[in-house]
């Protein structure tokens, strides 16, 4: 008898694709003309405790390749509560990942968007595109996910940006970066924010 994971059908190869004719739509919703290179999947994914049974938050999967990692890292599909935006994105992952929470929602109104979460989640992973919006709207929502995760957990935010997204040295908040992930197009880097 075949695994569950074995009988998942490979990501569709039009992915990039889909990504591509979203950024031409609405390219300021969108964090990247294409999904995320496994390298940098993996790199957000390590940041990630996979031995806790809380739920893990991913704010705008796109097609999932972020979600892959965090799933071959060993997070339960059934701990994650994806984040999206966009209706075709939500109707290809609830295909992909039948057991997750998959959430149509705006990820910089979490309280509203996250009402259905009844604990602490364990970490919040972030594609969103912040670079793009105003420091206060990026603070807001870095404020607004410490709400919503247990204390100590991590905000894990990946950039293409050489600055990071949100200042390094906030009060109250720790700080600390991967190195640049160079097998990514574009190259990118992991920032991961935790509350103390």
């Amino acid at each position: 008898m075949q695994s569950a994971r074995a009988l998942k059908k490979p990501p569709r190869l039009d992915d990039e694709v889909r990504f591509l004719r979203s950024w031409i739509e609405k390219p300021l919703r969108m964090g990247a003309v294409m999904p995320s290179g496994k390298v940098l999947a993996r790199t957000v994914a390590r940041y990630v405790d996979n031995e806790s049974t809380a739920p893990v938050i991913e704010l705008g999967p796109g097609t999932g390749a972020i979600t892959d990692a965090l799933i071959a890292h060993g997070v339960d599909q059934k701990r994650l509560v994806l984040v999206e935006f966009n209706p075709e994105f939500c109707v290809l992952l609830q295909e992909r990942y039948p057991l997750a929470t998959v959430i149509q929602g705006d990820a910089y109104h979490l309280d509203k968007t996250l009402a259905v979460l009844k604990e602490p989640a364990s970490a919040m992973v972030s594609g969103l595109p912040l670079v793009t919006k105003p420091m206060l709207t990026r603070l807001k929502l870095m404020r607004d996910a410490f709400l919503k995760l247990a204390p100590g957990a991590p905000f894990i935010q990946f950039t293409y940006s050489v600055v990071p997204p949100i200042p390094k040295s906030l009060p109250g908040v720790k700080t600390q970066a991967s190195q640049r992930v160079w097998m990514n197009v574009p190259p990118a880097r992991v920032w991961v924010y935790r509350k103390g």
